[in-house]
């Protein structure tokens, strides 16, 4: 099972739950566990809770532990900052499935991290 969907983001650094469009990529009788995945080195894929204010909190967090500045990296492309929290987010999440559904503690959602944005992201499910 392989499927992709895009993921467009409004800021420079956001955390959007994405749990709603993994679950629609899963087929309804899977089993076992899939792989959730981000195609980009500046956006990374996390498992935490998708309330409002701690997405916030998330954005706040890596903002205050990566300095925006100061990067070699950015004589390239000014964006160094980005590379380096999408580096403390990771880039995929491997998830247990059960009957077609993520198998997810009561909390739990699948959050998309964008870190170099506005920009189209395109997410991965397989397994």
């Amino acid at each position: 099972m392989h499927e992709r969907f895009e993921v467009g983001t409004d800021e420079r650094l956001q955390a959007i739950d994405i749990t709603d469009r993994v679950e629609a990529a899963l087929p309804a009788d899977r089993d076992g566990t899939v792989t959730v995945r981000s195609r980009h080195t500046t956006a990374g894929v996390v498992v935490n809770e998708a309330e409002r204010r701690l997405l916030t909190d998330i954005e706040t967090f890596l903002g205050d532990l990566v300095p925006d500045e100061g990067w070699r990296h950015d004589e390239i492309d000014d964006n160094a900052d980005s590379h380096l929290r999408a580096l403390l987010c990771g880039s995929s999440e491997t998830l247990p499935v059960r009957d077609g559904t993520l198998d997810l503690g009561t909390w739990q959602s699948v959050l998309l991290v964008e870190c170099d944005g506005p920009r189209t992201r395109t997410v991965e499910v397989f397994g």
